[in-house]
């Protein structure tokens, strides 16, 4: 019985392979469309910085040793450290200096804060439609962002260790990848279709249905004479 369920199967959907190809195909050029036609290219410049370095010992001087109790410090700031990228301060003196007319809510949603696994460093991303822009509004973004730590912890070591530089391609277009999530919804709608389809078809097309169904041999059938050319029947 399973064979012949698994052969029903395979022939319900080998009947109706063109609409399935039809399906298909036609999700696939709505992903090429989509991709190509609506997703607003974004770019995305990224800097990062690490939390080492100087800083000031009792009497106010500088020393540039790290002690294991600086590195320490340091990982559990890294989460503190996240947040005041993204605080009002630091947001306005970064839209301030560069003179780019974006608001803070959309800036605040453009930086991207997180940390290298086991690390101290800290990677700061700006997406911005402009590549030019989301270059300077994240090197802008670090350095507004070290003045605020040296302010609030009277320390200076956040240090640089890449500036952003401008991006050549943009970060949220992937062709591909569109198509194919495109074409498996057209997979999935298609299958969806014809088994639906199957479902709502109850009408017998063959003698084995009509002898699987009613458990009785067919001992005739009618043939069906369809039209010939010309129109005669």
């Amino acid at each position: 019985m399973e064979e012949l369920d698994l052969k029903e199967l395979f022939e319900m959907f080998w009947n109706k392979k063109i609409k399935i190809i039809l399906i298909v195909a036609i999700f696939a050029v709505i992903g090429v469309i989509y991709s190509i036609g609506f997703v607003v290219p974004e770019y995305t410049a990224f800097t990062k910085l690490v939390l080492a370095g100087q800083s000031s010992d009792p009497t106010g001087n500088t020393t540039e040793a790290i002690t294991t109790t600086d590195l320490t410090i340091n990982s559990k700031l890294v989460g503190t450290y996240s947040e005041l990228v993204t605080s009002n301060d630091v947001v306005r003196q970064v839209i301030t200096n560069t003179g780019i007319g974006i608001s803070e809510n959309a800036l605040k949603n453009s930086i991207e804060v997180s940390s290298v696994e086991d690390t101290d460093v800290i990677r700061i991303s700006v997406t911005n439609e402009n590549p030019t822009y989301a270059t300077k509004l994240a090197n802008e973004t670090a350095k507004a962002f070290m003045e605020k730590v040296a302010e609030i912890y009277n320390i200076n070591n956040v240090h640089v260790v890449d500036e952003a530089e401008e991006p050549q391609s943009p970060s949220n277009v992937n062709h591909l990848k569109d198509v194919v999530i495109f074409t498996f919804i057209g997979v999935v709608i298609a299958v969806g279709y014809v088994l639906i389809a199957n479902m709502l078809d109850n009408t017998i097309k063959t003698r084995e249905e009509v002898e699987r169904l009613y458990k009785v041999p067919v001992i005739a059938e009618i043939p069906l004479n369809l039209p010939e050319k010309g129109g005669k029947k």
